[in-house]
């Protein structure tokens, strides 16, 4: 019987969390591009721009991600498209994040006074302008601490992709149990690379929010 030595389980565990870091930031980045499209069509002046970004919101905040995970692995064989499991974990994880974001950010925008709009368009600025230069970096500090919370989600939300096959942490901590018959061991490894992700975020996030109200207090 092959002996494991708690640095062999480490460092399977810890080649694995690349993947975990690298499909996080892909939906995290690739969500937040899509994010910002489906948060100007959601506030848009046309009805049937703004019906539609609701609903896109709608489905994936209302559905599981499992089920997108299946759906964007295994449904569209159907129609003779083969995704390999990196790819259409990214791809549900980027529709999903970029719902989320989308909504988080419409309400850090919407909480900006109306009267700052108004002086805006009085100067003669569209929307895109008006967002660009008068609302959005007033919407900045609002929205990082949700934000970088929800990056926490997706970190989180990377564990899914076990399901459809793709090897992360949570895949290569059943595996590496499966070897090594200390599951304890394992899993408990797995939790504390999990937390050492996820806190700095967070503790990044009540620095930078300070930062933030102490640059707006100055001005």
């Amino acid at each position: 019987m092959v002996e494991f030595t708690l640095w062999d389980i480490l460092r399977n565990l810890l080649l694995a969390t690349r993947w975990t870091v690298a499909l996080s930031l892909a939906a995290f980045i690739g969500g937040g591009l899509v994010g910002l499209l489906v948060l100007f069509l959601r506030i848009s002046k046309a009805r049937a721009v703004r019906v539609f970004a609701k609903g896109y919101i709608e489905l994936f905040q209302g559905t599981p991600l499992l089920m997108q995970l299946f759906l964007a692995f295994f449904g569209l064989s159907l129609f003779g498209v083969n995704l390999p499991a990196w790819l259409a974990g990214g791809l549900a994880l980027i529709l999903w994040t970029a719902a989320f974001l989308a909504e988080i950010w419409r309400g850090c925008v919407e909480a900006i006074h109306k009267g700052q709009w108004e002086a805006s368009a009085s100067l003669g600025m569209g929307r895109v302008q008006q967002m660009r230069h008068v609302i959005l970096p007033q919407a900045l500090r609002i929205a990082i601490p949700p934000t970088v919370g929800f990056s926490v989600q997706v970190i989180k939300g990377t564990a899914l992709t076990s399901i459809i096959g793709f090897v992360e942490l949570t895949r290569a901590g059943s595996i590496v149990t499966n070897a090594t018959f200390q599951p304890f061991t394992v899993y408990g490894l797995v939790a504390l690379i999990y937390f050492a992700l996820c806190w700095p975020l967070s503790k990044s996030s009540q620095m930078l929010e300070r930062k933030l109200n102490v640059a707006h207090r100055g001005h």
